[in-house]
């Protein structure tokens, strides 16, 4: 009978471990796919990640990404200490829209998009509506490789829009996200304002 009884609970305990295993895994698995689907820059190798959780339509975003990030390639990514990943967090249909965008390019222009958007973002924003906006859009991305009948497919394409507002979801549940741009530096959320000063002495105590 105690053999019986030592038996079902080791059973029950396998059964336990596996089952954890399976959650921990598919939470690891996202957590990766997510970051392999963000646009990113320095090496994987990189001993300090970064990532940046932004909306197009944020000012702050516009301004963390013309100021601050080339300090942070210039001094941590071009020597191979950093890698800074850039994540959909949009706060609008707008900016939603402008991520479904990056998405639908090729790997190679998603970078010089980040550029343009973030750097003429006072313009493409300035519509009287969503469809002055979007029409604003088309002319970036034009020159980026993307016609206007792709345009069109790419902003009621459900697969991108569904991994946008997936990772958005996971993302807040994770870090408490409540504004933008949010900065998790290996993990940890930077608290304190985002310039390059505080992020500057937070990845010199993990060098």
């Amino acid at each position: 009978m105690t053999k019986s009884i030592f038996n079902l609970k080791f059973f029950l305990f396998i059964k336990i471990f596996f089952i954890c295993f399976f959650i921990f895994s598919r939470i690891y698995a996202d957590d990766n796919k997510a970051e392999k689907d963000a646009v990113s820059i320095g090496s994987q190798e990189a001993q300090i990640k970064i990532k940046v959780f932004s909306s197009f339509t944020c000012p702050h975003c516009a301004s963390f990404h013309i100021k601050v990030v080339p300090k942070i390639k210039k001094e941590y990514i071009d020597t191979g200490i950093v890698q800074l990943i850039f994540i959909d967090f949009p706060l609008d249909l707008a900016a939603f829209n402008a991520s479904k965008l990056l998405h639908c390019l090729d790997k190679k222009n998603q970078i010089s998009f980040l550029d343009t958007v973030y750097e003429t973002q006072s313009k493409w924003t300035n519509g009287s509506d969503i469809n002055d906006i979007n029409n604003n859009l088309k002319k970036i991305v034009k020159n980026l490789g993307i016609s206007s009948a792709q345009f069109d497919k790419c902003l009621v394409d459900e697969e991108i829009s569904d991994k946008i507002l997936n990772n958005r979801v996971d993302a807040n549940k994770k870090y408490s996200i409540n504004s933008t741009p949010t900065i998790i530096i290996n993990e940890k959320k930077l608290e304190g304002s985002a310039n390059f000063e505080n992020i500057k002495k937070k990845i010199e105590k993990l060098i």
